[in-house]
């Protein structure tokens, strides 16, 4: 059975995000998560027991190489800090930001 999302947990989940939701996107939102479980639901219901597991489809490898520092297109700490508006003792200063009210 399809679980059925209703607008409090929509709200619930909105509010754990942080995003301003009206009642009407609440009620969209709630069909929508509804029936992408259905859809869910369905998938489950299909035999894949004989069905090889799939990890990559394109053929493509991982490409590696050595993990080398190119100083050549490294900045120095006064090039780096060079266009900063504040900066002390070698790092840049920026003002602090709490904001928990969203």
């Amino acid at each position: 059975m399809t679980k059925s999302f209703s607008t409090t947990d929509v709200d619930a989940v909105a509010k754990l995000a942080l995003i301003p939701v009206t009642n009407e996107e609440k009620v969209q939102i709630a069909k929508g998560f509804t029936t992408v479980l259905g859809v869910l639901d369905e998938l489950q219901k299909i035999n894949t027991e004989l069905v090889e597991p799939t990890h990559q489809v394109t053929g493509l490898e991982n490409v590696f190489r050595e993990d080398v520092v190119d100083e050549s297109r490294m900045f120095t700490q006064e090039q780096a800090l060079a266009n900063a508006p504040k900066a002390k003792d070698g790092y840049f200063v920026v003002d602090q930001v709490i904001d928990q009210d969203g």
